[in-house]
């Protein structure tokens, strides 16, 4: 289907544009998770393992926070990173009864592998658009996300 055949199918209309952004997000899940494959690794694990070494040693409840889940989930997440050889915990040197999450030499290694596999791959599915298609989807999605509006 050419971008004119396409373009009849849609006529910018909300329920039109949340379905093509859905399908569009779906799309990129799914060779999300795809791509984690070789490392063993769900879209979850990951994205923890970003949270652990973007925060630098955060505490389990903060892991949790960023996750948008349960304590309970964020420790069995990060149960696995730990069995992994990807994070360790430490107690707070802060509050000894508090827990801190780590990450390891190979878990950072394991992280900078992972983010070059997305670069390429979030590549690859935007390779059919220009420059400046590009830009303007990332200009028009930035006034969309919610973590960046005003209200």
């Amino acid at each position: 289907m050419t971008m004119s055949e396409h373009s009849h199918h849609h006529s910018g209309e909300p329920g039109d544009l949340a379905d093509l952004l859905m399908g569009s997000a779906r799309g990129l899940r799914r060779r999300w998770a795809e791509s984690l494959e070789p490392w063993g690794l769900s879209p979850h694990h990951a994205r923890a393992l970003r949270v652990v070494a973007d925060l630098q040693a955060p505490r389990l409840g903060v892991v949790a926070e960023h996750l948008r889940v349960t304590p309970r989930s964020a420790t069995e997440v990060v149960d696995t990173l730990e069995e992994r050889g990807l994070v360790e915990r430490r107690s707070d040197p802060e509050d000894r009864r508090a827990t801190c999450v780590v990450l390891t030499p190979e878990g950072a290694r394991v992280r900078a592998e992972i983010d070059a596999s997305r670069r390429t791959g979030g590549a690859d599915y935007f390779a059919g658009l220009t420059a400046a298609e590009r830009a303007t989807l990332t200009e028009l999605l930035t006034k969309l996300d919610p973590r960046r509006r005003l209200t």
